[in-house]
């Protein structure tokens, strides 16, 4: 395979700025597509968290205060880069301080659409300025999705980008950037609004998300499931029908996960090292788990962990529903980290007050105790009531943690039910969005935990499984080279 040429932009991108998987997808695609050979940037807005960072960031020559016409406003953008951490991958950022240096990465202000329009714009000239013409634009989500039809009309002049190709994945389809009518001159396309989606524009409004959906060469989501799901009603959030159309550009593929950092054979995140052959490691993280929240100990109390934004997309009306029947009736234990609505952060905070011996919560997010909690639990809840693909049940896995999933999207691609009678499968599913269905899946894993030769079988199935960026990365470069006609 020769080597490619490809422009990944993304409105965050970990370690710089995270608030969830995005992040962290974004990152590990760029890092293994750089160790594979190809010629990758990284393109994302230079945020002010970023600036104060430890990041050593060099000025790009010839890409400083370049002009840039925004609707009717006139500003500047620069481009700094570094490399992404464990790469040789350059991630190059778009300063634009009015529009960026802001206490957040997303905002609620009046502007925020420029902000990402100026991330499209500005990915697609630093490139022109490098005189850099990517096999293919890399796009993420709506904050980039805008770069499909600006290839076609704000830039088709530039022969250049004739043979570049772009792909849009949604990792999200609950977001996507939609503005009003009246932001037609800012977006730069008063030119071509026929092009844009009809019926929406004539409704007043306009969105990022759908017109990439329109436009981009091929469109991938992550998990074959989300894929189908979101040409739903129930889960296509009003795009269903434009999916639908585009079916045979629609791909799915599930997210990697990146084991140098997730993987408790040399994690140093966590109290002790442990692997399949050798679980020793994992009952030391699983004590150190519940001394540092003053949980009572016990080996035959299982320790339930929760990683997660507390929001209504993860099901936490379910926990809520199923939670404190559990700790009323058995002896387990529940370590929680997150934060988000503040309905599901009450109802922690009062589960904990409750059963203080057996409920820890700790508020926002810590890189360092979310390992722990991997590392300490014995089971892991996620009962989301959708989820694109999902990272943690992942983790989970590879960490000797049986996840309780309900069936959707990437947790239905990634889990498979435990079987007691041919000892396969990785953890428990259900199905029905509803409290007893949890109950039930939570009533058939703690039955497979009093056996310990099943146990212990279970764990080490879900340890084998390989959800590497290495193997996934070969389903993208499949895509790129199908897309290039190589």
């Amino acid at each position: 395979m020769s080597a490619l040429k490809v422009c990944i932009v993304s409105s965050e991108a970990a370690p710089f700025a995270k608030t969830g998987g995005l992040a962290d997808v974004a990152a590990a695609l760029a890092r293994h597509l750089g160790k594979k050979g190809h010629d990758v940037r990284l393109v994302m807005p230079l945020y002010q968290r970023v600036q104060q960072g430890k990041w050593k960031l060099e000025p790009v020559p010839g890409l400083q205060d370049v002009p840039i016409t925004l609707g009717s406003k006139r500003t500047w953008f620069s481009v700094s880069t570094t490399e992404l951490p464990d790469s040789k991958t350059r991630v190059w950022f778009v300063r634009c301080p009015e529009l960026y240096d802001r206490e957040g990465i997303y905002t609620q202000d009046q502007d925020e659409h420029l902000r990402f329009v100026l991330l499209n714009r500005a990915a697609i000239e630093l490139c022109q300025w490098s005189k850099w013409a990517p096999d293919v634009f890399h796009v993420n989500d709506w904050h980039a999705s805008l770069i499909p039809l600006y290839l076609r009309t704000v830039y088709g002049w530039d022969r250049m980008f004739q043979s570049t190709k772009t792909v849009l994945t949604l990792h999200n389809i609950g977001y996507q950037g939609i503005v009003g009518a009246d932001k037609l001159h800012d977006l730069g396309f008063e030119h071509f609004a026929n092009l844009l989606h009809q019926e929406h524009l004539r409704e007043g409004k306009i969105g990022f998300l759908e017109t990439g959906l329109l436009y981009a060469t091929a469109v991938t989501t992550v998990s074959a499931t989300y894929a189908e799901e979101i040409q739903t009603p129930e889960l296509g959030m009003g795009l269903e029908g434009l999916l639908r159309a585009r079916r045979d550009a629609l791909v799915g593929i599930v997210n990697g996960v990146d084991y140098d950092v997730w993987d408790p054979r040399h994690d140093e995140l966590i109290p002790a090292r442990y692997s399949p052959k050798d679980l020793k490691g994992k009952r030391a993280c699983r004590a150190a788990l519940l001394a540092k929240y003053g949980l009572a100990a016990g080996p035959d109390a299982p320790v339930f962990g929760i990683v997660s934004r507390l929001t209504a997309q993860k099901g936490f009306e379910l926990a809520a529903e199923a939670l404190p029947v559990v700790l009323h009736r058995q002896d387990v234990r529940l370590v929680v980290l997150g934060s988000g609505e503040e309905r599901y952060q009450n109802f922690f905070t009062s589960l904990q007050r409750s059963f203080p011996d057996k409920v820890a919560y700790a508020t926002g997010y810590d890189e360092a105790l979310s390992h722990s909690i991997e590392a300490g639990a014995d089971l892991f809840l996620m009962p989301s009531r959708y989820e694109p693909c999902g990272l943690n049940q992942m983790y989970s896995l590879r960490y000797g943690t049986v996840p309780i999933v309900r069936r959707t999207g990437g947790l239905a691609d990634t889990v498979q039910e435990w079987n007691g009678r041919t000892g396969a499968g990785t953890g428990f599913l259900f199905d029905e969005f509803k409290g007893e269905a949890l109950l039930d899946a939570i009533a058939r894993a703690l039955g497979v935990w009093r056996d310990e030769q099943a146990w212990n079988r279970l764990v080490q199935n879900g340890m084998a499984q390989d959800f590497s960026w290495e193997k996934q990365v070969r389903q993208y470069e499949a895509l790129y080279e199908r897309l290039l006609g190589r």
